[in-house]
């Protein structure tokens, strides 16, 4: 067991780079084994989630070859053979083998996936797609079988009862090899969907209208290699950006696209933040006089979900009374307790939380219940004053590249201890 140790108080200065898009790589890395040829990625985070993958697809017969943020991955090798359940329930985005297996083999066994616990996330949607091409679904324990029938995966007409990034993705997987023309109607318009398409258009995939909710592909029988740089985090860059606000004493973020956080922004500057936009960086300055305001979660191009829990620490600071309403995920109010725990003035009713301040936070021992909620927290211990202890960390690690030694630049005291 560890945990994240911090010594708060401390005022932040200086320059942190943010890292390549989690929610991308889980879903290129799978999509890897598409490939007849080698494809490397650039940008890769250092996170277990990606460590997680790579064992998987080592398993499976690929040859991987990691170096710094590098990921050369050969698919030549893979075998058609059952998932392990173990690392296959490790994460959720392990979902993405279903439609990646689909679409090289006709034919996939794979554990249920697993990760961070926010309520029901079934994946109907990402099978009825799967159903509509022709595949054959079953269940035998804790395997899923998944089977094409005879004529192979075909084009279809598929229309999404709810906007679902994963169900869209794991659609593009299955139908680039199907044959014919695959739609997808009212399809999720995330960054990370158009950056796992232009991997695929790259391997040679013919896949129009990522980033709106209409997706056509026409299938194709091979696909080759490629090297493809994943997109910056924007989860990753908000967290750092809510944190420098909340601590900082003039922080820049590099590496960040503005506009994957129009929204976010926005509510910043509903909220008083003073920073400034360069091309490719944030610069936050040291604030003061913040005011409280209410935030509403919605599918991407509106407030994101993964953002509201590292928003909330810095809320704690503004005067008045606000609300945060989660309209995705319902179990993402359990920073809230441990918020409280340090003296923050926080309650839920349902998923609707509010909170009032200014609050003065005190270190105390925390679990991180969740990846987004262990987020929160650090930026919590940082602002509280006394010492802060963390457990449950491996949910940070599942998502933030070389958290310590980047906040550990910025002056922090924070440490990693056994």
């Amino acid at each position: 067991m560890q945990k994240i140790v911090i010594n708060g108080g401390r005022p932040l200065k200086g320059e942190v780079a943010v890292s390549g898009a989690k929610n991308s790589v889980v879903a290129l890395i799978p999509a890897i084994i598409l490939a007849d040829e080698p494809v490397t990625l650039d940008g890769v985070p250092a996170i277990s989630d990606v460590d997680s993958l790579i064992d998987i697809i080592e398993t499976m017969g690929a040859s991987v070859d990691r170096q710094g943020e590098t990921l050369v991955i050969d698919p030549r090798g893979i075998r058609d053979i059952p998932m392990p359940y173990g690392k296959i329930n490790s994460l959720r985005a392990s979902y993405y083998f279903y439609g990646s297996l689909l679409g090289r083999y006709g034919q996939a066994v794979v554990g249920l996936p697993g990760g961070c616990d926010l309520g029901p996330r079934p994946i109907d949607l990402h099978l009825k797609a799967f159903e509509a091409m022709g595949a054959i679904i079953s269940y035998e324990g804790e395997y899923m079988r998944l089977s094409a029938r005879e004529n192979g995966l075909n084009g279809a007409n598929i229309y999404m009862d709810t906007v679902s990034v994963g169900a869209t993705i794991n659609t593009m997987l299955a139908a680039v090899k199907a044959k014919g023309r695959t739609v997808i109607e009212n399809a999720a318009r995330e960054p990370e969907i158009i950056d796992v398409a232009t991997l695929l258009n790259n391997m040679g995939a013919h896949i129009r209208g990522a980033g709106t909710d209409e997706i056509i592909i026409e299938g194709v029988e091979q696909l080759h290699g490629t090297r493809h740089q994943v997109i910056p985090d924007r989860i990753e860059a908000g967290t750092y950006i809510a944190l420098a606000a909340a601590v900082g004493e003039g922080i820049r973020v590099t590496n960040v696209l503005y506009e994957h956080l129009e929204a976010f922004i926005g509510k910043l500057s509903e909220m008083g933040v003073r920073m400034t936009v360069e091309e490719d960086a944030i610069v936050v300055d040291k604030q003061e006089n913040l005011k409280a305001i209410h935030v509403k979660t919605s599918p991407y191009p509106g407030f994101a979900t993964d953002l509201q829990q590292p928003l909330t620490p810095l809320l704690l600071r503004a005067q008045g009374r606000g609300s945060i309403v989660d309209t995705i995920y319902e179990k993402r109010v359990n920073h809230v307790p441990e918020l409280a725990r340090m003296g923050a003035d926080i309650t839920t009713v349902g998923t609707k939380i509010t909170y009032s301040g200014p609050n003065k936070l005190t270190g105390a021992p925390v679990k991180a219940t969740d990846l987004r909620a262990g987020a929160a927290l650090v930026i919590a211990g940082l602002m509280a004053e006394g010492t802060t202890e963390i457990t449950n960390i491996e949910f940070i690690l599942r998502g933030y590249s070389n958290i310590i030694e980047k906040l550990t630049q910025l002056g922090a005291d924070i440490r990693l201890v056994d």
